[in-house]
C-alpha cells in the first residue's frame, strides 16, 4: 500500500469515528483493526504493529479523559501521539553551523538515489542562504560525475570531480581544498549493489580521512523492511549518522521502510518525494503524522509559502480589495502556487480536506490552473490589465494562440470576474496583513 492509500485508509478509520453516537469497547477494537490492517497492508512488521495497536487501544480505553475533550476526541489524539511515537517524537535537525565550514558525507546502497539526493540537500540548503558546494568522491559508477554535474548545473553549484583519479579519499580532500570557503560540502560517495559490509569499510576510511561533521545514509523507501538491515548495520558503524527515506512519492512499500529504520533508533532527517530537485523535506514526526491522517500540516504550508517568496506588498492589498485586480495579478498568484510544488501535495497540508477531495480532482485543478497560465501569457499587456475589452474576436485569437478553446478562455475570463467581485466585498472587511487591521 503506498504511503497516499495507508493515509487515505487511515483517515477513514478515524472517520468512523464520528459517525458513531457513543464510543464504547466495541467501537475501540473496530479501530484497531482498521489500523491493523491498514498498516500490514503498507509493509510495517507485524510485531510492530501489535505493539502499536495495543498501546492504543489500552489508552483509549483505559486513560482517563483530560478535561475540555469528549472521548471522541481523545480516542484521535490517542492515535495521532502513538503514531507520532512510533516514527520518533522529536524532529532530528540537519544543521549547517554559521561561520564554519560544514562537510556532510553521503553515503548508499547503490540505486538508493543517492546521486539525486546530493542534488536535492544542496538546494534545500541553497534556498536556505548557505553557499554549498557539492565533491563527487564516487570512482565505483561509471558516470556519476557526469549526472552530478548535470545537477549541479541546474541550482548553480559548484561541483569539484576527477574520473582519471581513482582514489576516493584524495578527491575528497582536493575538492575539501577547493571549496575551504564554503558554508557546506556535500560529498557523494560510491554505492555497492547488495554488499554493504565494503560499502561501510570505505565509508570508514573516508570518514576518518576528511573527518566530516555528518554522515548521512541515503535509503530507498521502496525496499520495505528490509531497510531495517541496511538501517542497523549503517547505526552500529557511526553513532554521529542521520538517515534519508527516498522514492516515498509512489512508495507501495513506504510505510514499511520507515518503520523499520524508526525502529532501530537511527534518525531519520529527510524524505525524499518527488523526482524533482526540490522533492526533499525535513522529517518532522508529527506534521508527518498529521498529514497522514488527515489533519494537515499549517506549518509546513507556510514554510513553503516562504520558500516560495510569496510576499504581497501592502499597497498591492489595498489595490487587490479596491477592485484594481487584473488578469496579470492573478497570473502572478498561478506562479506563486506553482513555485510551491504539486497541488495535490498542498492540499495535504490543509486541515480536514486532504482525502475529501478525489484524486482526480485534484489533478484537473492542477492541469487547469497550468493551462490558464498559458492562455494569460497569450494575451497582450492591455487585455491583461483590462480584461473588459476581451470581446469574441479577442478571445478567437487567445485561444487560437494558447493551443485551448474558446470555451476554456471564457472560462478563465469568468473566474477572474469573480475572483475580482469577491475581493471587492471582502474590502469593508478588517483583515489581519502587516500585524494590523486594514480597513478599507
Amino acid at each position: 500500500m503506498a504511503l497516499d492509500k495507508l493515509g487515505a485508509s487511515l483517515h477513514e478509520s478515524l472517520r468512523k469515528i464520528f459517525r458513531v453516537p457513543i464510543i464504547d469497547e466495541g467501537v475501540v477494537k473496530e479501530l484497531i483493526r482498521d489500523i491493523q490492517r491498514s498498516l500490514l497492508q503498507s509493509d510495517v512488521n507485524v510485531r510492530l504493529v501489535l505493539n502499536i495497536s495495543n498501546r492504543i487501544e489500552e489508552r483509549s480505553l483505559k486513560e482517563k479523559v483530560p478535561p475540555g475533550i469528549s472521548r471522541r476526541e481523545h480516542v484521535i489524539k490517542v492515535v495521532y501521539e502513538e503514531l507520532t511515537r512510533f516514527l520518533g517524537e522529536k524532529p532530528v535537525t540537519a544543521d549547517v553551523k554559521v561561520g564554519k565550514r560544514n562537510v556532510f558525507m553521503l553515503v548508499g546502497i547503490q540505486g538508493s538515489g543517492k546521486t539525486t539526493t546530493t542534488g536535492k540537500l544542496a538546494r534545500y540548503f541553497q534556498k536556505r542562504g548557505f553557499k554549498t558546494a557539492i565533491v563527487c568522491a564516487d570512482t565505483y559508477r561509471p558516470g556519476a560525475l557526469a549526472q552530478l554535474e548535470q545537477l549541479a548545473k541546474r541550482i548553480n553549484v559548484p561541483i569539484h570531480g576527477d574520473t582519471s583519479k581513482k582514489d576516493p579519499v584524495k578527491i575528497a580532500e582536493e575538492g575539501l581544498k577547493k571549496f575551504e570557503k564554503f558554508d557546506l560540502i556535500l560529498i557523494d560517495t560510491a554505492g555497492r549493489h547488495k554488499d554493504e559490509k565494503s560499502l561501510i569499510e570505505e565509508m570508514k576510511k573516508l570518514e576518518s580521512a576528511i573527518n566530516p561533521d555528518e554522515v548521512i545514509m541515503v535509503i530507498d523507501g521502496t525496499i520495505g523492511q528490509q531497510a531495517s538491515i541496511q538501517a542497523e548495520a549503517f547505526h552500529a558503524a557511526t553513532p554521529i549518522g542521520s538517515i534519508i527515506v527516498t522514492k516515498l512519492d509512489g512508495s507501495a512499500r513506504g510505510g514499511g521502510a520507515l518503520s523499520a529504520v524508526a525502529a532501530t533508533g537511527a534518525p531519520i532527517k529527510f524524505l525524499g518525494t518527488g523526482e524533482k530537485l526540490d522533492d526533499l523535506e525535513a522529517f518532522i514526526p508529527s506534521r508527518f503524522v498529521g498529514r497522514l491522517l488527515g489533519m494537515g500540516d499549517i506549518q509546513s504550508l507556510i514554510d513553503k509559502v516562504k520558500e516560495a517568496e510569496i510576499r504581497v506588498p501592502e499597497k498591492k492589498v489595498r489595490d487587490l480589495l479596491s477592485g484594481k485586480f487584473t488578469l496579470a495579478d492573478m497570473y502572478e498568484q498561478f506562479e506563486a502556487v506553482s513555485k510551491m510544488g504539486p497541488f495535490s501535495r498542498i492540499i495535504k497540508m490543509l486541515p480536514g480536506i486532504g482525502y475529501e477531495i478525489p484524486d482526480e480532482m485534484k489533478d484537473l485543478a492542477e492541469d487547469r490552473l497550468k493551462k490558464w497560465q498559458i492562455i494569460i501569457q497569450s494575451m497582450t499587456p492591455e487585455e491583461r490589465e483590462v480584461p473588459k475589452i476581451l470581446n469574441s474576436s479577442r478571445i478567437r485569437r487567445v485561444a487560437r494562440g494558447s493551443g485551448t478553446s474558446e470555451k476554456e478562455v471564457k472560462t478563465l475570463v469568468e473566474q477572474y470576474f469573480m475572483m475580482r467581485r469577491l475581493m471587492k466585498s471582502l474590502r469593508r472587511k478588517k483583515l489581519p496583513f502587516f500585524g494590523k487591521n486594514l480597513s478599507l
